[in-house]
């Protein structure tokens, strides 16, 4: 990621002219301009490395819990967000976000909740605050089981 930022400075100067595509006359502008860039690292990679059905019991069988297991590289995120959509990958039916705390390394265990059985293609998120890197799956829910 990158981000800039202009100030005034007497250390280089720029003239730029545009054309006026409605009267064709010319618009020239004369000053100076300092830019400074900041280049961060960013989460580079997100990996879905375990998927892990939950055992319930009888009163909870209308829902089937599942834990992923994610790894990612590059920075520490700060929130995650799961998106779960039809097996195409094209109609969402929820998405859920939640702030986290990762300190050391990035490995974090994400539940989440199915309502019936099916399958289901899933886009983990991981996110900072200047930058984003997804994973996704395709899972297979049968009654509180998943592949």
């Amino acid at each position: 990621t990158v981000t800039t930022g202009a100030t005034s400075d007497s250390s280089t100067a720029v003239e730029s002219m545009e054309d006026n595509p409605d009267g064709g006359c010319h618009i020239y502008r004369y000053g100076y301009n300092r830019n400074s860039i900041s280049v961060v690292e960013g989460i580079l990679e997100v990996n879905i490395i375990q998927m892990t059905s939950i055992q319930m019991t009888e009163s909870q069988a209308e829902n089937a819990l599942v834990d992923f297991v994610v790894t990612c590289q590059g920075s520490l995120p700060t929130d995650v967000c799961t998106v779960v959509s039809d097996p195409t990958c094209q109609v969402s039916k929820s998405m859920v976000c939640d702030p986290i705390m990762v300190t050391d390394e990035c490995l974090l265990t994400v539940r989440r909740a199915f309502e019936e059985p099916g399958t289901y293609c899933i886009n983990i998120t991981l996110g900072d605050d200047t930058s984003q890197a997804l994973a996704s799956a395709l899972i297979s829910v049968n009654g509180g089981e998943s592949t």
